[in-house]
């Protein structure tokens, strides 16, 4: 018994020993400050580790590596260290003795190394916690899933197990940072209801959190952008995230939420704001070609005039060290940015050639658009870029590709349709979706059109291929019982062919698919309704009902292309008062929801219905506001401050002959007439025929003025004065001077010459000639543009005669002496 105990003692003594000495390891390897270290202890004590041990070192050896500059770190020196590989033949051995934790820490930690995906260890890791999925703690299966997405394994079956768990746990998941790791890495293998449960749970959990990281809201973008999905509420929670984590930014990180906004089809001038003030800052720090090209894809199309200059002279510079990927990003933004600067293009095309092998088709396809856009005359590169798209064309099965290479192909400078292009267009014609036939018909219709003018053989095969494309986009057509999934694929679907072709036939499948519409598609069908100019009053009808029905649904920001799409086509729903005011009420309540330029084209869409609310109209014009547009102007992309400038100018003119009692002042006089005087000369053969007719039937040039500007600057085609018996009045007897007939002059004293009071009883007369843009695609309804412009001359005292091109054009005026009595009539009033 004595004997015994003696053992026992000894054996504890033993015990207690090596565990103070294994302590006293684990602690020496968590204090290391040098991978050496590490490796010097491991080497010294390599009998000794036990799977703690060897967990806590391969931890240790990422740790080290995560403090350091990404250009200092030495996972390669690490991965080939002796003492590395023994690390991980040990934990091999070990692995099924880990800790739960402890396996996942320790995959995380290797492949933050750089392993190779399949290395045995990294393999017997994911094997085990595999075993153990169902035991994981939640931040261990959110590093688990994050491993897993790292090695590419988006359809293996141990992540829909995960997503399986995560589906039954989601809503005990209280931590966003957990949640976002998540939705990255489950997200090719989820359902469209847990997609949207997803997203709930992350709209809830960023409402709830004061403090959230930029990581976390970066991951939930770039799960909404594998879906293409525009979630605006969502976008809007993330990007105030990143505005109060903008000091944090590095121009990686700026780069990225850039590349995000712009697949998500969201932007924000305040974030462009702070981006371009950090940019600016720093734009010196950025030598090397990684950072210079994302440094030109961000600030590049905001930057002023001098930054502009220094970003295009170092691109030259650094054009022969730009990788393959970085060559695509500066020609892309090179054609943002509308630069046509020949030097740079010049010098990006020589790289271009050692890069082209490594480009794959739709890279490739994306670059020739890139570089006919930007007018590269380098026909060298365009003739090895059409042997490259012929030789994916000769291999490729995939109809989308295969339609985007016939697209690019038409624009290559004077190239000819082959045979090769007719046989895989016919061939892949049976499975492709609208867009993809939309963009083998743009090809068609230019091979055609360039053929018959060249006096080329392959018209007729044109033409036959056309009739057979037509064919099989009514047969898509006729098919469709879903309206979202059509909806979906007329996004990208646009030009002369659609309208020609399938535009009618896709507003009967609408129409027969109406009781489909809800507040979820009511958007996609607005947007889709004012691409195409189609004014369909059922349409309009159950858009407008299921608008109101669902108001609270809809964020305020699709409300206004709602607003936009009833507005512009001039339309009254049934309940007319009732759709528009719900809507002002919605949109008033979440004014903070919209930029300063977007409350400015709301503001204008509100005023062509005729509608002012008080609370907008007076917000947008107060000095503050005013000053903060001003700024945000400055970093938009040109087309849209062009056109927020101009919306502000027609908002401003309405307000002033609308609603005077605002008392706003009118304050775009020096702007117009800086737009009048940079815009093209308005001489036209129509506008100088239709003025002849006009000065013989008022009996002289000095009774007819052409190219009038009115007060607020309107611009009208003619006018004319009547007297109270409807005898024209000569302007040289007014005193008013005639402007020529090659444009408009502009004249200091308009409003002067306005307030000239004329004879009792006399009228000004406007005559204006409406082209097809006045009228919606299919209807002799005047749009909301062309009816507010007739309010507002009624306004100033014109009656205003309309003379529409379908009549003007007509057969009924086919002779000269018709038209006369046409003009004639309208003038006189006789009907």
């Amino acid at each position: 018994m004595l004997c015994l105990r003696q053992v026992c003692l000894f054996t504890l003594r033993h015990y207690q020993a090596r565990t103070l000495s294994s302590d006293l390891l684990l602690s020496q390897i968590s204090s290391c400050t040098h991978e050496d270290e590490v490796f010097s202890l491991v080497g010294r004590n390599k009998a000794k580790l036990s799977e703690k041990h060897v967990g806590i070192a391969l931890n240790m050896l990422w740790q080290l590596q995560k403090k350091r500059p990404l250009l200092l770190r030495t996972n390669e020196y690490i991965r080939n260290h002796s003492q590395f590989l023994a690390l991980c033949i040990l934990a091999e051995n070990k692995v099924e003795h880990m800790e739960d934790e402890a396996i996942v820490d320790t995959l995380y930690s290797i492949l933050r190394l750089n392993v190779e995906d399949h290395d045995s260890l990294a393999e017997a890791l994911v094997t085990e916690a595999w075993k153990r999925l169902e035991r994981l703690s939640l931040p261990a299966l959110s590093k688990f899933a994050l491993c897993l997405h790292k090695q590419r394994r988006y359809f293996s079956p141990v992540i829909g197990k995960v997503a399986h768990i995560v589906d039954m746990k989601l809503d005990s998941i209280e931590d966003i940072r957990i949640l976002s790791v998540l939705m990255i890495s489950i997200s090719d293998v989820i359902s469209q209801s847990f997609r949207d449960r997803l997203l709930h749970k992350a709209e809830q959990l960023l409402e709830e959190k004061d403090e959230v990281h930029f990581n976390y809201a970066r991951r939930i973008l770039q799960f909404l952008q594998t879906f293409k999905l525009r979630y605006h509420p969502l976008v809007e929670k993330c990007n105030k995230i990143f505005l109060k984590s903008a000091s944090c930014l590095d121009i990686h990180n700026i780069s990225l939420i850039f590349g995000l906004y712009e697949q998500l089809g969201f932007d924000n001038a305040e974030f462009r704001l702070v981006a371009k003030q950090l940019l600016s800052e720093t734009i010196d720090d950025y030598h090397d070609p990684e950072t210079f090209a994302k440094l030109f894809f961000t600030l590049g199309p905001m930057a002023g005039s001098k930054v502009r200059e220094r970003l295009l002279v170092t691109a030259v510079h650094m054009a022969e060290e730009f990788s393959s990927h970085q060559v695509l990003v500066i020609l892309k933004t090179m054609q943002k940015m509308k630069c046509r600067n020949s030097h740079l293009l010049k010098k990006m095309a020589s790289v271009l050639h050692k890069h082209l092998d490594s480009y794959h088709v739709l890279q490739l396809v994306k670059l020739t658009q890139d570089l006919v856009v930007l007018r590269c005359h380098n026909l060298e590169l365009f003739a090895k870029l059409k042997i490259l798209l012929f030789g994916f064309l000769k291999s490729n099965v995939i109809p989308a590709e295969t339609a985007a290479i016939i697209r690019v192909l038409a624009m290559l400078p004077s190239f000819q349709v082959e045979e090769i292009i007719i046989n895989k267009a016919a061939a892949v014609l049976p499975q492709c979706r609208l867009h993809h036939l939309n963009c083998i018909a743009t090809a068609l219709v230019k091979w055609n059109h360039y053929d018959q003018l060249h006096w080329q053989n392959s018209s007729e095969t044109c033409v036959k291929l056309l009739q057979k494309l037509n064919d099989y986009g009514f047969q898509r057509l006729q098919k469709t019982d879903n309206l979202n999934l059509l909806l979906e694929e007329l996004t990208y679907v646009n030009g002369e062919w659609f309208e020609e072709v399938l535009n009618e036939e896709t507003m009967a499948v609408c129409q027969r698919l109406i009781d489909q519409i809800t507040w979820a598609n009511v958007l996609q069908l607005s947007l889709f309704l004012i691409k195409t100019n189609h004014r369909c009053p059922s349409l309009l009808d159950r858009i407008a009902s299921v608008t109101v029905e669902n108001i609270d649904k809809i964020h305020p920001f699709e409300i206004y292309f709602i607003l936009f799409l009833f507005s512009a086509l001039n339309y009254d729903p049934p309940a007319n008062e009732k759709f528009f005011e719900s809507c002002i009420q919605h949109l008033t309540s979440n004014l903070s929801c919209f930029e300063t330029h977007h409350l400015v084209l709301l503001g204008h869409v509100l005023a062509v219905a005729g509608y002012f609310p008080p609370v907008l109209i007076k917000g947008i014009f107060n000095v503050s506001f005013l000053s903060k547009l001003d700024a945000q102007l400055e970093v938009l992309p040109d087309n849209l401050k062009q056109r927020v400038r101009s919306r502000l100018m027609k908002l401003n003119r309405a307000v002033c002959l609308e609603c005077p009692e605002f008392h706003i002042p009118w304050f775009h006089e020096h702007y117009c007439q800086r737009v009048f005087c940079n815009s093209s000369s308005r001489r036209n053969p129509l506008r100088q025929h239709v003025h002849r007719m006009l000065t013989e039937i008022l009996g002289g040039s000095n009774y007819a003025r052409i190219s009038v500007l009115t007060p607020y600057y309107y611009e009208i085609d003619f006018e004319c004065i009547l007297d109270e018996n409807k005898k024209p009045l000569s302007y040289m007897a007014q005193n008013i001077p005639l402007d020529g007939v090659e444009g408009i002059h502009l004249r200091r004293d308009i409003k002067d010459e306005w307030r000239k009071a004329l004879p009792p009883g006399a009228q000004r007369i406007a005559l204006e000639f409406l082209h097809s843009k006045a009228f919606s695609k299919n209807s002799r309804h005047l749009k909301g543009e062309t009816a507010v412009k007739k309010r507002h001359l009624e306004m100033l005292g014109y009656r205003v005669v309309q003379i529409p091109h379908f009549e003007w054009n007509s057969m009924v005026l086919s002779t000269k002496g018709e038209q006369l009595e046409y003009l004639r009539n309208h003038l006189y009033g006789i009907q």
